[in-house]
């Protein structure tokens, strides 16, 4: 058997889907979620059946391990030598990886010297490269697939920030976005469901999650995007702040007594949906409390407000969207704030299908006939995605 195992490492999570080589039928996923901490679980998903465990300070490495004795346990490989290959989404390529990579020792170390760009990200998506290096046989190409890859072509006028030239082109100051794979998966998706060529599309696409980005779409490519140099610019989420006046920082070091690494972690990891809530990171718990909680609602508002923000100024950017699509953990699955942005977009035109809205299922057309701009919700599969660049690469 020849499979392909691909990884989606974040933060504190790890998403996989192990895949047949010859057609890409996905044979079993799974999900670990709070890792390295008392709550971590571990999530296997096999032939519609699903088994979750809890396990407490899981660490990626024994993660890993436990996903390979489940893949043989239950019949799917004989042994490691039956995955061929392994994709690993990497956020975070700058203008040094400008497409996918197999890694190996060699370019690992270069990898390592761009974790500045996703600091949150990219240093666990390398141990997790290293790890499978480490476990699984030397032959198997470990490739990297970039997030930032998708943003390379957009114009210099969106991808530059006002500094001296020389300093962009020195440091490789620019955006690069995030979530490029999923954003590069639904443009393709929603021409695919409307039956039209990518060309023909002036788009606009939420992936909304405990990380948050809204890209604009032209002629196939991007034309701007919300998160930036890294992924924390752009909407406030789940811990990040979002887009703020980068002289809080320096202000906030000399009114806390810190450095500045401790405000960019602050910024990071204590920020957002969370800081200002006090209640969650999760847009679930804050739809259940903001009807009586003023700071959960207020988070909420914001959050609505930034996403129609740069809805409203994409759509005059394109010259007039045609179609905005909603994806990614949220936009797939909270039908309240579909609704909510949505509303805010009527003075564009854009009228949804209650009905369709909150009790339709899988990909579909959300809005009403005679909304002058198409809303679509489609699943995005990142990881499908990165398996079809594995096959490319290898």
């Amino acid at each position: 058997m020849n499979n392909i195992l691909v990884v989606n490492a974040g933060s504190s999570s790890l998403k996989w889907q192990l895949f047949q080589q010859s057609d890409l039928t996905l044979l079993a996923s799974g999900l670990m979620e709070r890792m390295n901490t008392p709550e971590a679980s571990f999530t296997f998903k096999f032939q519609g059946q699903k088994e979750q465990v809890a396990i407490a300070n899981l660490s990626y490495e024994d993660g890993v391990l436990r996903l390979l004795k489940q893949l043989e346990d239950n019949g799917i490989i004989h042994s490691p030598a039956d995955i061929i290959a392994v994709g690993h989404r990497v956020v975070a390529g700058a203008t040094t990886f400008e497409k996918p990579t197999i890694i190996d020792r060699t370019n690992l170390d270069t990898l390592k010297q761009l974790d500045k760009y996703a600091p949150l990200h990219n240093p666990v998506q390398v141990d997790c490269i290293e790890t499978l290096m480490h476990i699984l046989p030397t032959n198997v190409p470990q490739v990297a697939v970039f997030d930032s890859q998708f943003y390379l072509d957009m114009p210099d006028e969106t991808s530059f920030y006002g500094l001296p030239y020389e300093y962009s082109q020195d440091y490789q100051i620019r955006k690069y976005g995030e979530h490029g794979i999923s954003h590069s998966y639904i443009l393709q998706a929603t021409a695919d469901f409307l039956k039209q060529p990518v060309a023909d599309l002036k788009l606009i696409t939420l992936h909304l999650g405990g990380g948050s980005s809204i890209t604009a779409s032209q002629n196939g490519k991007p034309v701007d995007t919300s998160m930036g140099f890294t992924p924390l610019e752009g909407v406030p989420m789940g811990t990040r702040a979002g887009s703020l006046d980068a002289a809080i920082v320096p202000f906030l070091m000399n009114e806390l007594d810190k450095s500045a690494d401790d405000v960019i972690t602050l910024l990071n990891a204590k920020s957002g949906i969370l800081g200002v809530s006090g209640v969650s990171a999760d847009m679930r718990d804050i739809q259940s409390t903001r009807a009586t909680n003023p700071r959960a609602k207020l988070a909420y508002d914001m959050f609505i407000t930034s996403a129609v923000k740069f809805i409203a100024s994409y759509h005059v950017e394109l010259g007039g969207a045609n179609v905005i699509t909603f994806t990614a953990g949220i936009g797939e699955n909270d039908a309240r704030l579909r609704a909510d942005i949505c509303a805010k977009l009527a003075v564009l035109g854009v009228q949804i299908d209650l009905e369709l809205n909150e009790n339709g299922s899988g990909a579909r057309q959300i809005s009403t006939p005679d909304s002058t701009i198409k809303v679509l919700m489609i699943p995005t599969n990142e990881e499908l995605a990165i398996a079809n660049h594995v096959l490319a690469t290898i």
